[in-house]
Parts: structure tokens; sequence; C-alpha cells
């Protein structure tokens, strides 16, 4: 009987490639991780690049042991949110109220990266290509076939693409992806705050875009203005005085006078929806399989979903099926469609809801915040279903 060189091969080494791998130790399995290059090293700075972690993800990353690997100094609760609306409508959404501890952790892209890669670093049935870069791939029989640019090849039971939204394998496996670009950009930068955030997230819905301020240990905030491109590339020419002035001027001055800790950067934000997310053999995880407005932070906890749920089903499957068996993943394609599906829904509906212009909508979209807001079995069932 054929067997293949690795039964799993994952193409991606970021934060969903590395926790699918970590939660694939301690089986029978034969891994392989290709990565381009390691993470950067830990720096006294504070990334610009932050994600809220939900209390699931969260609970994923310590069945993984990835999350007692962090810096509790560097992670940041978040016990209450304020969303606030173009017209002076506000919904506040309380971890206290809704009978849990947090809503979300504030967590550095870096440091969890570095975590998960001190953790399959340490796997013994897992081989670490890297630095490695993907040449070819091909069906072979039941399994398929990898090679690396340096001229190595190999077949696999299972190759995952956790290889980003320009995803190689994704491409490579024929698997279309309609991209749609929003015209906006993320502006992302980090500032001290002249008063304390209290461990509160600030959400503005303006006519220039969403603003989000999230709070990072001590008087810190990352902040995040997904706003039109013209008016992103203006924000980043900007001197960080001036930024610094501008940001706290469009969040109502909530925590005072800001001062730059990093220089401001942006990324191009859009909406992308793939054909398949698996085929027999193969399947999509994180970037690679989705992408959606980032307004509810929900990206990277989407992305650890299609983690937990793919090496779930690839640990629990019938001892005669292979990890990639197409009944397998069509399992995985099920149990990831409906979640992706809501979560594109929501994020494209508000980012739609919010950038139309007049005065009609905008009362429509603010009396809704204030409704949700007064209804507190809404709002909790709101809470809850982000959490889950």
């Amino acid at each position: 009987m054929q067997h293949a060189d690795f039964d799993v091969v994952v193409v991606g080494a970021g934060l969903v490639g590395a926790s699918v791998a970590a939660a694939l130790a301690d089986t029978p399995l034969s891994l392989a991780l290709v990565e381009r290059a390691p993470p950067p090293s830990a720096r006294p700075e504070w990334d610009t690049r932050i994600y809220a972690i939900s209390p699931a993800s969260v609970r994923f990353l310590e069945s993984v042991g990835a999350w007692q690997g962090l810096d509790g100094a560097r992670v940041q609760p978040v016990r209450r949110m304020e969303v606030s609306g173009d017209a002076g409508s506000r919904m506040t959404f309380s971890a206290y109220d809704a009978g849990v501890g947090e809503l979300a952790h504030i967590v550095e892209s870096g440091a969890m990266q570095r975590s998960l890669w001190q953790r399959v670093a340490a796997q013994e049935n897992l081989e670490l290509m890297c630095p490695a870069q993907c040449a070819s791939l091909e069906r072979e029989g039941k399994f398929w076939r990898l090679g690396l640019d340096g001229g190595r090849s190999m077949t696999a039971g299972l190759v995952i693409g956790a290889d980003g939204r320009e995803s190689w394998v994704r491409s490579n496996a024929g698997i279309g992806a309609k991209l749609e670009p929003y015209g906006d950009s993320g502006v992302v930068a980090n500032f001290a705050t002249g008063r304390p955030h209290d461990g509160t997230a600030f959400q503005w819905f303006r006519k220039d875009g969403i603003l989000a301020y999230l709070p990072l240990p001590g008087n810190r905030i990352s902040v995040v203005w997904s706003t039109p491109e013209t008016h992103a590339r203006e924000l980043v020419a900007l001197d960080e005085g001036e930024l610094a002035r501008r940001v706290a001027a469009a969040g109502e001055e909530r925590l005072g006078a800001l001062a730059p800790l990093t220089p401001a950067a942006a990324f191009p934000l859009a909406v992308m929806e793939v054909e398949r997310l698996a085929v027999s053999g193969l399947a999509l995880v994180g970037d690679a399989a989705h992408a959606v407005h980032p307004l509810a932070g929900q990206g990277v906890n989407l992305g650890f979903g299609d983690a937990r749920v793919l090496a779930a089903l690839v640990r629990d499957r019938e001892i005669f099926r292979a990890p990639g068996d197409t009944a397998v993943m069509r399992r995985y394609e099920r149990a990831r469609r409906e979640d992706i599906l809501a979560m594109r829904l929501v994020t494209h509906g508000l980012q739609r809801l919010f950038s139309l212009p007049g005065r009609i909508p905008a009362v429509v979209r603010n009396i809704g915040l204030n409704f949700t807001d007064d209804v507190g079995v809404v709002k909790n069932l709101l809470i809850r279903q982000a959490l889950a």
C-alpha cells in the first residue's frame, strides 16, 4: 500500500497555520510546516498589528500550549466596549452585565506568532521547513505532491493552505476566489493616552470611516481607522504629532491628549469569498479561506475557528480514513461555511450601512444602535455570539 511522505503538510506558519500544526501535536501523524521566514524577534516597542482575541480563541490557544507562552504584562483584557454612531447614538457592551470575565484580550501579533513558533518547533512529529518556498503542486493518485524551490519534493495525504489572502496553495489547487476591494484602507498606529482607558474599547462610526481605539496595557491604545484610501494616504503623510491630534479629535477626546508611540501604516481592505474551503486532500484556513472587514475584529478569530475545527476532525476521524479523505474535507467545509458566511454578512452589511450618505440612512442606523442598547437581552445575545 502506497504511503505519503507526510500525513499533513501545512503551508504557512502564521498565526492560523502554526496553530493548526500545534493542534495536531502528540498524534501519530507525520507533519511538515513550510514557511518562508521565521517570526520577527521580540522588541520593546509595541506592535502596530494587534488582535482582539475572543474567549473561544483563548481557550483554543491554551489547548495547544501557546497562550501560556505570552507575557501577561503585554496582554490587555477588554471588559467594556462603547460603540458610537454618526448622529449621536451610542451602545455599550459590558463583560460584567453579560456575566463573563472579559469580552476579549488585546494581543500583539508578533508575540502570538513567536509563542506558536516555539510550540511547533518543539513538536516531535513535525518537520519545520524554513526558509522554504513552494514551487509546484499537483495531484498524484490519492495524494498531493508539493515541490519546493530548493528542489525538494514530497507527497502529502492532506495539504493545508494557510498562506494568506493571496494564497499560492489556493491558486495552484485551482480554487477560485472573489475579492471585492472596499476602496478603503485601515490606518494603524499606537498612542499613549492622557487618561486611563480602564480596559474599554471604543468604536466610532463616522462619516469618514470607522475609528477604533483598542486598549493596550498601561495608558496606551492601538488605533485602527478604516477610511477611504484618499483620506488614509492623507493621515499616513501627517507628522506624528498632527496625526495624534487628528485621532484624538476624531475620538471626541475620550482619552484626553494622545502622544505617538509608533509611525502610522495603512493596508487595503477587501472582502473575499472562495469557491471551496476544501477539496479531496486539501483544505484552506485563515486568510486563505476568507477575508472580512476588520470593524468587528473577528478575522483572526475566524481563522482560529478554522484551525480548531479542522484539527479536531483530522484527529477524530475514523481510523480507516486518511487525514485528507473526501468525507473529512466535506465535514470541515460544512462546519465552517455558516460561521464564515454570518461574519461576512454582518461586517459587510454594517460597513455598507454606515457608508450610505444622506439623512434617512443616518436616522435608521442610529435608531438601530439606540434600540439595541436599550434592549438588554438583544445586547447580551450579541455578546454571547461574539464570545462563542
